[in-house]
């Protein structure tokens, strides 16, 4: 099987100067949690987690204890927390194979990409765990 057959087409992208607000705003109404940053040229350069957001901002965001200098964390931009050692593959690339990067690398998602290198999907561990275990459909 291969990962065309399980990936999800539309992926949601941000660009490298974003703020963390505008990332926090997609992901607290989203129900996934990868976020693939594009170049000017709409190439990908890295990827954003929620954990990775998690990581960047405050923890008393939103809570009575909230200081100015928490809400300034949402003023720093995408390029300052994004992963950006990607590690991708291509819609041949056979589930297997991409369930041992998954696990070699430590990462939880692949953006998939096209042979001109432009985004073509995405695949998370939770996707390919479903189809390898639960062989149900996407």
């Amino acid at each position: 099987m291969k990962l065309a057959d399980i990936m999800t087409t539309r992926v949601v992208t941000v660009e490298l100067d974003d703020t963390l607000d505008t990332i926090r705003g997609i992901f607290t109404q989203a129900r996934f949690r990868h976020l693939l940053v594009l170049d000017d040229d709409d190439r990908p350069v890295g990827v954003i987690s929620d954990r990775d957001l998690f990581k960047a901002i405050s923890p008393f965001l939103d809570t009575l204890a909230e200081k100015k200098r928490d809400t300034k964390t949402l003023e720093r931009r995408a390029h300052q927390i994004m992963t950006r050692k990607l590690i991708t593959a291509r819609p041949e690339t056979q589930v297997c194979e991409a369930a041992d990067k998954l696990v070699r690398f430590g990462i939880s998602c692949l953006p998939i990409l096209d042979k001109s290198g432009a985004v073509a999907g995405i695949v998370t561990w939770k996707d390919i765990l479903r189809r390898i275990v639960c062989q149900e459909p996407k």
